[in-house]
């Protein structure tokens, strides 16, 4: 089955604006767009305030890391039997900001029915001081996770 919005003709800066716009609605002070070499948007940044669970209520921005790997994406879609023009550089971005996109939505939809809060959805992106997200550093400490 290919790729969900692999047909996709959004443009990549349509999808990261609608990502902007969304996360902006739900509390974002700040956003900040990480590129690559070639000047192609890899990651979104943004910094939410939130509440300390375990400091009385006492608010605090984190900061969150969104990568999006397009290149992934483009691996991907030339494995798939989709047509060749689906297997560009280009199209695999606009793939990959797409697939964000709709995640992101969908993550914040759930924040907003109050099934989950936004640190439950997010942890794994946040910003450690030493700016790593969390998960690239329980990746590197695995002796951190139970069992």
């Amino acid at each position: 089955m290919p790729l969900l919005n692999y047909t996709t003709s959004v443009p990549a800066d349509k999808s990261i604006a609608a990502i902007q716009k969304a996360l902006a609605k739900a509390g974002a002070s700040a956003i900040l767009h990480e590129f690559d070499d070639n000047g192609n948007i890899m990651a979104l940044s943004f910094r939410i305030k939130m509440p300390s669970p375990d400091a009385g209520g006492e608010i605090h921005d984190i900061s969150f890391r969104l990568p999006t790997d397009w290149r992934a994406v483009q691996r991907r879609l030339q494995t798939q039997r989709v047509e060749p023009r689906y297997r560009t550089q280009e199209h695999a971005l606009r793939v990959a900001w797409r697939i964000t996109k709709d995640w992101v939505e969908a993550q914040l939809a759930i924040i907003e029915s109050q099934m989950v809060t936004t640190a439950q959805v997010f942890l794994p992106y946040a910003v450690t001081s030493n700016g790593q997200t969390l998960y690239e550093f329980i990746g590197q400490n695995t002796q951190l996770l139970l069992g």
